[in-house]
């Protein structure tokens, strides 16, 4: 028969079981870890005590990493107003956060101000009651016909009719006035046939934007050749609807009654989605703001993460350290980035994020590339300051370099994604790292003048 535990019995079992259960990342990390390295030593001929180093260390990078997103739970782009809003306050935060360590005060008020000038009158227009609907074109209809088409529209929703100004044949970037973003519904008056302008400001209207074509053409014109043509002119699954009108202003009242049927009907929901596309629009603004500044914190947490990690290859007394200095570098960088870009990953994901940036890279050739290139200028230049490991140690350094560049792409791309596709993030690694390496050969001669720097504060160390 089982032998039963009596409650005082069992408690030190629970305990332990508990604690177990709290602990055994780390356990198995360095379970993992010793048979890896025994199997290592084998191998190499090093001593246990490197092991035992090896052990300690890899956990203790571990452990920071845990430490630095423990508590970070998932977080989904919103789908409401109130989640907009309360994502755009946290991003106020943030970048009170970060104007703190950037800018003088004077600079950090005056963006602080704008930034909640935006907001508020952003919080009016959210309130606004009833439709707004706007004419737009490059060739807009006479201005005394605006009383009909306003009384064409009219219904339950009171309703506001812009008149736009005709928009110009030519312009570069064809940007939208933002007026339109707040405005539940376009309507486009165009002349048939369709002119290139017209095609081009069709094309560039605003993602999300309901808009409907009041086509003017001859009294004669065949309407379901004109709809067709228009289809293909315009080479979408969804083209916007279109309403055709001869050019008289008698008929124009009957014609918009389709589309006033449509306004009571659908009135709600255009109005909501004008609200959460007022709201992302801003949102995409500010975000775009802000990964200006991150990219400048970012930068100097790269450079002194990179001489980190040259400084430990230097250090280092085996080959094997050299590889794992990298690594708990790299793990504390990506704690920081992980701060920086307000990512909700786990250690693991970002680590394996990561690892897949650096399993492109090594096979991109970028610590091939900076090792020859920093042979070539020893051998051609007889630059002195390329002596002993420092090679290697600046090669490391690149390397590091190269894939915090391109983690922080990815990550700029991922805000708000709750975990990581490694999938995708292994398909598409090898362009993230051949973009940064790019980027990055850009700045080598930089790289190369921070480097002579480091080297010659490491000897003065040295000689001291």
């Amino acid at each position: 028969m089982p032998q039963l535990l009596s409650p005082l019995q069992a408690l030190p079992s629970l305990q332990a079981a508990s604690t177990l259960r709290r602990h055994w990342p780390v356990a198995a990390l360095l379970a993992g870890t010793g048979i890896t390295v025994d199997v290592g030593l084998r191998l190499s001929h090093l001593s246990s005590s490197s092991a035992l180093g090896l052990s300690v260390l890899l956990a203790g990078g571990w452990w920071l990493a845990r430490r630095g997103a423990a508590g970070a739970g998932p977080t989904q782009l919103p789908r409401d107003v109130p989640g907009w809003l309360e994502r755009l306050r946290r991003l106020q935060g943030q970048f009170a956060a970060l104007e703190a360590e950037q800018r003088p005060s004077s600079c950090e008020a005056d963006g602080t101000g704008r930034r909640s000038r935006e907001l508020t009158q952003l919080e009016a227009a959210l309130q606004r009651p009833g439709l707004a609907v706007a004419m737009v074109g490059r060739d807009l209809p006479p201005q005394n016909l605006h009383p009909t088409v306003a009384l064409a529209l009219r219904g339950r929703w009171p309703l506001t009719l812009h008149w736009g100004q005709p928009l110009p044949i030519w312009q570069g970037e064809r940007d939208w006035p933002r007026l339109f973003e707040g405005c539940e519904l376009l309507l486009y008056h165009l002349h048939w046939p369709l002119s290139a302008a017209d095609l081009r400001w069709l094309q560039t209207i605003p993602a999300g934007l309901p808009v409907r074509l009041l086509i003017q053409s001859a009294p004669e014109a065949d309407p379901q050749r004109v709809l067709l043509e228009l289809e293909g002119l315009l080479a979408q699954d969804q083209p916007p609807a279109a309403l055709l009108w001869d050019g008289d202003p008698t008929s124009l009242e009957p014609m918009l009654a389709p589309l006033a049927e449509q306004l009571q009907r659908e009135g709600a929901s255009l109005r909501l989605q004008r609200q959460l596309r007022e709201l992302e629009a801003l949102h995409g603004r500010w975000q775009a703001e802000l990964e200006t500044l991150r990219r400048r914190v970012f930068l100097r947490l790269q450079q002194r993460t990179q001489w980190l990690v040259a400084g430990g290859v230097v250090a280092s007394p085996v080959l094997s350290l050299d590889l794992l200095v990298v690594a708990v570098a790299n793990g504390l960088m990506l704690r920081e980035m992980a701060r920086l870009w307000d990512c909700p990953w786990s250690p693991e994901q970002l680590q394996a994020a990561a690892a897949e940036l650096a399993k492109a890279a090594l096979a991109f050739g970028v610590v091939d590339w900076s090792t020859q290139a920093l042979a070539g200028l020893a051998r051609w230049h007889g630059a002195t300051w390329l002596v002993g490991s420092a090679v290697q140690a600046l090669s490391a350094a690149y390397l590091t370099r190269v894939v915090g560049r391109a983690m922080a792409d990815l990550l700029a791309r991922s805000a708000g994604v709750s975990e990581p596709d490694l999938e995708r993030i292994k398909r598409e690694a090898p362009l993230a790292v051949a973009a940064a390496a790019e980027a990055e050969k850009l700045d080598w001669s930089s790289f190369l003048q921070q480097g002579r720097q480091w080297l010659a504060t490491t000897q003065c160390k040295a000689a001291m």
